[in-house]
């Protein structure tokens, strides 16, 4: 019986023991954490205030995504012996100089993507090789002199066009001057009324230039693990509507692991004029002019990977 006792009171005090050490642990780890969170927030203000002064500014985010696969007597689909495979990455690139009476901001932005079907049945499938499927260009540079601390007079260059197939065909530079604003940080809004856009074409019967105004609003952000960005240009051609176009531009990505996470990125666009010359490309007769093609909405999209700079 008093075996039985004094290993009973053995029993209470090691599970008095665990439980002090226990409750002992979670106090000196709320501890440290609140330490650790004071010094997180002191490191933040501090950071602020180093983004705040004067001087060069740079940042880079990209996403890539894509397949293989490799199929053989696989009888439930239409093609049952294939070789596929699709890849696609988008970059996101900035370098802007701030100083208190001037800036320059420089931006890139490219989305390029490829996808092959290799038909082992058909004969007549030759190429087996990735062809280009997605390809979005864009490079502008933005200078302004402050007029306030919201408002500066401005000059932009902006020059849009492909890469992998029709290399500056078309291709779009908008040179012009008038007005940015900067109503919070990390938004830019562009209004120039003067504002010329170069485009160069092999079809001059469809691809014009002219004198418009040029619009842009960009957001950059980054929140922890969250990189976005949202652009939005647009060009209106005083000459003629069919001669105005905008593209609006989206790319996220959220890092899961060190510099690895997703990434989503979605475009839109509106150009008359591609519209009309792709329809002559596929059926001269049935396109002769701006009012015989259907100006349908183009949209991309890139989800995978993606990895932080």
């Amino acid at each position: 019986m008093k075996k039985v006792l004094v290993l009973g009171m053995l029993f209470l005090g090691v599970i008095s023991i665990n439980a002090q050490t226990k409750e002992e642990l979670k106090a000196q780890k709320a501890e440290k954490q609140a330490i650790a969170d004071k010094a997180q927030a002191e490191a933040n203000a501090i950071q602020a205030k180093i983004d705040a002064l004067p001087g060069w500014r740079t940042g880079a985010f990209g996403t890539i995504g894509g397949s293989l696969s490799g199929f053989n007597n696989w009888y439930a689909q239409d093609k049952p012996n294939n070789n596929s495979g699709n890849i696609g990455f988008t970059f996101n690139a900035f370098a802007n100089l701030i100083e208190e009476k001037f800036f320059w901001r420089n931006a890139l932005n490219t989305n390029l993507a490829w996808v092959k079907l290799d038909d082992k049945d058909n004969g007549t499938d030759a190429d087996d090789s990735f062809e280009p499927t997605t390809d979005v260009f864009n490079l502008s540079s933005l200078y302004g002199r402050n007029l306030t601390k919201t408002l500066a007079v401005s000059g932009l260059l902006e020059y849009r066009t492909t890469l992998l197939n029709n290399f500056n065909d078309p291709g779009y530079l908008d040179v012009g001057v008038g007005a940015t604003w900067t109503p919070i940080e990390n938004l830019i809004v562009v209004i120039h009324p003067l504002n010329y856009n170069f485009v160069f074409a092999d079809n001059d019967a469809v691809f014009d230039s002219s004198m418009g105004a040029k619009i842009v609003a960009d957001y950059t952000r980054q929140l922890g693990a969250i990189n976005f960005k949202t652009n939005l240009s647009a060009f209106q051609s005083y000459k003629s509507s069919d001669l105005s176009n905008w593209t609006w531009t989206n790319s996220f990505s959220y890092t899961l692991w060190k510099m690895i996470g997703v990434g989503f990125d979605f475009g839109l666009r509106n150009n008359k004029q591609e519209a009309l010359n792709y329809a002559l490309a596929q059926d001269p007769a049935t396109a002769t002019g701006f009012d015989d093609v259907d100006n349908d909405l183009q949209t991309y999209w890139t989800l995978g990977l993606s990895y932080k700079f």
